[in-house]
């Protein structure tokens, strides 16, 4: 596999390349061993294999087998209802990828999740040869390391990859069928070994106690109480209680932060769940419990409960604060200063937000729900569902979206095209035009990182991933990049926000950037480089700085992959407040209007602080002018899913959350996605603590990026891979099975109409 190195290391590197390797030619068939139906039946007769990159989750790709049509079949598909076009599979170890060959053709094999454990596709890939046969199986293995591991395998050897090649189980057998259910702590053991309660035998009316296994001496306990242990019937919709446990929090000996989450009772231990960023914990004062959601090896979610008794319940979240803390940052809790101990202890409780407004709010919200007029209807689906475009040829998806400010425009980005959609009204968008080929003023194409409207939306500013010590101004009304601007010799741009808030909807012609480790105003009208030299702030450490934003004073926010938010007032000073990581990286941060209110993005959940200085010698002035008191730094609150709703939807990974805006207007949601779905939170209901009030709409296709029309509390702006619509948020709806839970696999088929514009 070495042999194909060099060449991995183009296609992989490469933050613009959405696929990794396609195989042109094939024909894709559904095998059936055994079955009175035909054993092979033909799906696609003409195919091609490609591995994909997933928008937005690092380390996940998938398994796409797309339909090939000769010229003019699809014009014969225009009017059904649906097409069948392309399967897709997230590549896991659980699809028992392997090679074979048919008649002397190499073909590729993969478990049908949806169908029986023996049924399985193939992809016949006639004509194509060894070397690129071999080059998409290094790929395939390549891909399932990289998910399995959440890291990189440029540094990996061939032997890393052998657990992923498939081999036939062994002969054996039948067992007679075993209750006992096993756990193991050992310090090798894998971040996802863990077990659950076992299933109890058909004639028995609940679970039976697995077989007695005491914990193994080489592990220590570092808290334990007497609690009750639930489980989330996904039928039921309810908690199921599994009885009474002893639960631990364990750690290995021998070992450097790493800790597990256990429960055992008098039969021995019944599940030890390791604590990781991806637990997704939630602890509530009110129910004194503990809920959590655990990723089988297979990928499947499950939700489980503690309730403790009420003096046991804070002493867990001490230490369960603890060990996840110095699990996400391989350092010692002891070392943190007390005040940053009492900040990362107070984001998990569920308190109220300060200075919370009247029931006026409650009553209006009332109101709203009796108003037919603003109800969501039937009418407002099927305009949504008709918002598509027309389609580009190419195999690009969409990857970003901005609103306008000005003109009801939205704008998406392609590969090296930008497609321009109108907001026509009726919560539905309009295709207008394409700006093709986007190219530097030497004519040098390139694919946009990220994109930023400016100068009342007569201009757009672009930041090229393959130069990044400059920007490129275009001209929108022309489609055509006029300017090239060279920010510094040495400092790159990563980052780009308004001068202020709303200053897209003037002449501002400034503008601020950030490195990895500075902050810095961009002036486009200066000679030479366009950073002015008066107003720059570089930090000798390397801070990974991966946000800014600001507000409508211009004051800004600055967060980074450590996890840490940094509060100014203006740029070339200190920072007023630094407010310290969780551990988490930040991939998102924005600001209310006024600079009240923060919302930053992790992959898991949304913290949102409250920057209004409560005590002391500034109180009622914000942290981006005053500096909190050490004793009184604001206390973040996570936004975060039910772990019962995390059970049906699977991997999350939300989009960087944004706050509605408009001059004048005050913002009342937060939106953001995850997958297939949109994700609003009520504002409103968020300050008075009502932290897990949101409302969802899942989608038949990926949400790449959403955001509410600009001067609208309403109209929130979706983009998908490959369609742009409009939704209004009364459509989206509260939480249940049926509106969460997959009605197949990550690899059903889509009933999607593929119309990128």
């Amino acid at each position: 596999m070495n042999i194909f190195r060099s060449l991995i290391s183009k296609v992989w590197q490469d933050p613009n390349a959405a696929e990794v390797v396609k195989i042109s030619t094939g024909q894709l068939y559904l095998v059936r061993p055994g079955n009175i139906r035909t054993s092979r039946e033909c799906i696609y007769n003409e195919a091609m294999a490609t591995i994909r990159r997933v928008s937005n989750i690092e380390h996940h790709f998938q398994l796409v087998v797309t339909r090939v049509y000769e010229e003019g079949d699809q014009d014969l598909l225009e009017d059904e209802d649906e097409t069948d076009v392309e399967r897709v599979f997230l590549i896991g170890q659980e699809l028992e990828f392997r090679t074979s060959e048919s008649d002397g053709e190499p073909t590729f094999v993969w478990r049908d999740l949806d169908g029986d454990v023996d049924e399985f596709y193939e992809f016949l890939a006639a004509g194509t040869n060894n070397a690129t046969c071999a080059f998409f199986e290094t790929c395939m293995y390549r891909a399932m390391y990289e998910r399995k591991y959440k890291t990189g395998a440029d540094n990996t050897h061939d032997s890393n990859f052998e657990e992923f090649v498939w081999h036939p189980p062994a002969a054996k057998p039948t067992p007679r069928r075993k209750v006992a259910n096993k756990a193991s702590l050992a310090p090798a053991a894998s971040a996802t070994a863990a077990s659950a309660v076992a299933e109890p035998p058909a004639e028995e009316p609940t679970p039976s106690l697995p077989e007695k296994k005491k914990l193994e001496p080489s592990i220590d306990s570092l808290i334990t109480y007497e609690a009750e242990l639930y489980l989330w019937d996904a039928e039921n919709q309810d908690f199921i209680n599994q009885g009474i446990v002893m639960a631990s929090i364990m750690r290995p000996k021998g070992t450097s932060f790493q800790y597990y989450l256990t429960a055992e009772n008098d039969a021995g231990l019944l599940l030890a769940h390791q604590i990781t960023q991806y637990m997704n914990q939630r602890f509530s004062h009110k129910m004194l419990s503990l809920t959590w959601n655990y990723q089988g090896d297979d990928g499947s979610q499950s939700s489980w409960l503690f309730r403790f008794k009420e003096e046991h319940l804070s002493a867990f979240l001490q230490k369960f604060t603890e060990c996840l803390w110095e699990t996400l940052h391989q350092s010692s809790w002891a070392k943190l200063k007390a005040e940053d101990q009492n900040y990362a202890v107070h984001a998990n409780e569920d308190v109220e937000m300060l200075d919370v407004e009247n029931d006026e709010d409650d009553e209006d919200e009332v109101l709203s729900e009796l108003d037919p007029d603003e109800e969501a209807s039937d009418e407002d689906e099927e305009d949504e569902a008709s918002d598509t475009a027309n389609a580009l040829p190419g195999s690009d998806r969409n990857s970003q979206l901005t609103v306008g400010y000005k003109g009801d425009r939205s704008y998406v980005v392609r590969g090296n095209r930008i497609g321009v959609f109108s907001h026509s009204g009726a919560n539905a968008v309009e295709y207008c035009a394409t700006i093709s080929n986007i190219a530097t003023p030497k004519g040098k194409e390139f694919k946009p990182k990220h994109v930023m409207l400016h100068d009342q939306d007569t201009k757009m500013v672009l930041m090229n991933p393959t130069d990044p010590h400059s920007l490129f101004s275009m001209d929108i009304e022309r489609g055509k990049i006029v300017e090239e601007w060279k920010v510094h010799d040495d400092i790159t741009v990563d980052h780009i926000t308004p001068d202020n808030k709303f200053a897209p909807t003037t002449r501002e012609q400034t503008l601020v950037g950030a490195s990895h480790n500075a902050l810095f105003r961009i002036d486009p009208r200066v000679s030479g480089t366009k950073m002015v030299e008066s107003q720059v702030k570089q930090y000798v450490s390397k801070n990974k700085f991966s946000g800014v934003v600001t507000t409508a004073n211009g004051r800004l926010a600055v967060a980074s992959e450590k996890g840490d938010i940094r509060l100014f007032d203006s740029i070339g000073k200190n920072a007023k407040t630094a407010l310290p990581p969780l551990g988490d990286p930040i991939i998102g941060v924005d600001v209310t209007a006024d600079g009240r209110y923060i919302v930053a993005t992790t992959q898991t959940y949304l913290l949102l602080i409250d920057t209004l200085i409560g005590e002391g010698r500034y109180q009622g002035a914000l942290g981006f002018d005053r500096s909190f008191p050490a004793t009184s730094k604001p206390m973040p609150r996570r936004l975060q899913l039910r772990n019962e709703h995390v059970a049906y939807m699977g991997h999350i990974s939300f989009t960087p959350a944004k706050f509605n805006q408009g001059e004048g207007q005050e913002e009342n949601a937060i939106v953001t996605s995850s997958g297939q779905f949109v994700i609003a939170w009520d504002f409103k209901k968020v300050k008075k603590g009502r932290l897990d009030q949101y409302e969802i709409k899942k989608y038949e296709d990926h949400v790449v990026q959403d955001s509410f029309k600009f001067g609208d509390d309403k109209e929130i702006i979706v983009a998908l891979d490959n369609n742009v619509l409009a939704v209004n948020k009364k459509n989206l709806k509260k939480p249940t099975r049926h509106s969460l839970a997959p009605e197949g696999s990550f690899g059903s088929r889509s009933n999607i109409v593929n119309a990128p514009y």
